[in-house]
């Protein structure tokens, strides 16, 4: 039975209230006295239901899909305004004892390179990415209680904390690795970690046991109730998603929405983030082999659909994507994107020969942070490299509390336009340079109130002359 407050997976993803909400969105998605109560609730910009958001997704009705479009801008703009933060995956190891069948860290792979960077390679590789100007990371590793043990990665993110390179620290690492105790998530918790992501692959339980035959991933109930325990750990930002391609994605689209129902049932604090990675070419993994792939246009439906049903969470868009995708993305709902990723072990400071790729997929936006963070101007938004929430405590129902106030222009811009200077003044071009300080001159008056204005103005100022750091 569905229960979005159990704490059990099979009850608050239940597959027959998955599979009815479908039924009932086929049944609506034409019937237009429930789409206009659809969307009149969607325009308070409180979000909606999953059944809700499933008669949206599934409406094929050109009309409709453009005023969800419409509404997913505007409430973007309400909670984000027109800031993306930006990050970079770092890989420590691929070593894995799991058999997932879509990825090529799988332990049958006896192609791929096995690699596990040394802590002095770790510290070189977090130089490598902050003379590229990045402030934010999320650490990835292969499951493999040897290789891999929780020892091991609590030891990788003391040492990125400790790196501090020229103009250069990182100040949030956010961490990607496989279900774990709660005793395990509180040592992340005290070891300084941002948010703790965890994709689900898919919703679906008997596809999720086909596709990861072997290891310790195979146990459906664990993985799914994994943020429950980091919550329970001390962690307060957690980060869903699921890997489109493997299973029918009005399934996962709606499983997915009463994964984030749950967090906010049970602990009050819905998702932090919410990842929409597609399944892509990988060394050997051929995504034609997974027949639910989707196109561009249903992609960029789903991610629409999601910012218009959960308008506080954050949305993320990898290097998995191209140009052309990603800024169809980002009017629609993305907060943050990647930039100059690397999906392979030791990528920064050495980029691998493709033949002997210890990648776990393909990225297909392969230009510079520079050139992205210029594109991203370009498109009038405000490249942020801000973690300034995370150091000041305003995490989990803070955060939430700060974001769901719609507060974004007196708190998250300011942080934005003071980070988006550091970044002009120690690694931008001259041409991103000259676009970033007349885009941080327009929207410096967007700033309501007028006493952080004059604080960003004074530090902007002191940026100017070789300070730095300075938050709101």
């Amino acid at each position: 039975m569905y229960d979005p407050k159990s704490l059990k997976a099979e009850e608050f993803i239940d597959h027959g209230e998955v599979l009815e909400t479908l039924r009932y969105a086929e049944e609506n998605c034409g019937n237009r006295e429930v789409l206009d109560s659809i969307l009149a609730k969607a325009r308070l910009h409180k979000g909606l239901t999953h059944r809700e958001a499933s008669v949206l997704l599934a409406c094929e009705d050109k009309e409709i899909v453009a005023q969800v479009e419409a509404l997913a801008r505007e409430i973007k703009q309400a909670y984000y305004g027109n800031r993306i933060v930006m990050f970079a995956p770092l890989y420590l190891s691929n070593y894995c004892v799991n058999g997932c069948v879509y990825c090529p860290y799988h332990y049958k792979n006896k192609h791929i390179p096995r690699k596990k960077l040394t802590q002095e390679e770790i510290a070189r590789e977090v130089m490598a990415l902050q003379d590229m100007g990045h402030k934010r990371l999320a650490i990835e590793t292969g499951e493999d209680p040897v290789h891999n043990p929780i020892e091991y990665v609590l030891e990788s993110i003391k040492t990125i904390y400790g790196v501090h390179h020229k103009h250069g620290s990182i100040r949030r690492v956010n961490v990607n690795i496989a279900a774990t105790t709660v005793e395990n998530y509180r040592k992340l918790k005290e070891a300084g970690i941002g948010t703790y992501i965890l994709f689900q692959e898919t919703y679906h339980k008997e596809s999720y046991e086909t596709l990861h035959p072997t290891g310790p991933k195979h146990n459906y109930a664990y993985h799914t109730e994994a943020m429950d325990r980091a919550m329970e750990g001390g962690i307060d930002d957690v980060g869903l998603g699921v890997l489109f391609g493997l299973e029918l994605y009005k399934y996962e689209f709606a499983a997915l929405l009463m994964h984030a129902e749950h967090l906010e049932a049970v602990h009050g604090v819905g998702p932090h983030t919410i990842s929409v990675p597609r399944i892509k070419h990988a060394d050997d993994i051929d995504p034609s082999a997974f027949d639910n792939g989707i196109d561009d246009d249903t992609f960029c439906k789903i991610i629409a659909c999601i910012r218009v049903a959960v308008p506080y969470t954050g949305m993320i868009i990898s290097t998995r994507e191209g140009e052309e995708v990603r800024a169809r993305a980002l009017e629609l709902g993305i907060s943050q994107i990647s930039g100059a990723s690397r999906t392979s072990v030791g990528g920064y400071v050495e980029p691998e020969d493709e033949s002997e790729s210890s990648a776990q997929f393909d990225v297909s936006d392969k230009r510079t942070l520079d050139e992205v963070v210029c594109w991203l101007m370009k498109l009038g938004n405000v490249p942020s490299f801000c973690t300034a929430c995370y150091r000041e405590g305003r995490t989990g129902d803070r955060f939430m509390s700060l974001c769901k106030s719609m507060q974004i222009l007196n708190c998250c811009h300011p942080n934005a336009l003071m980070t988006l200077k550091e970044y002009l003044m120690d690694y931008a071009s001259p041409v991103t340079r000259l676009i970033g300080e007349e885009l941080i001159r327009k929207e410096l008056p967007r700033i309501p109130n007028e006493k952080i204005r004059q604080f960003v103005e004074r530090n902007l100022e002191k940026i100017e002359k070789g300070e730095r750091d300075f938050r709101v």
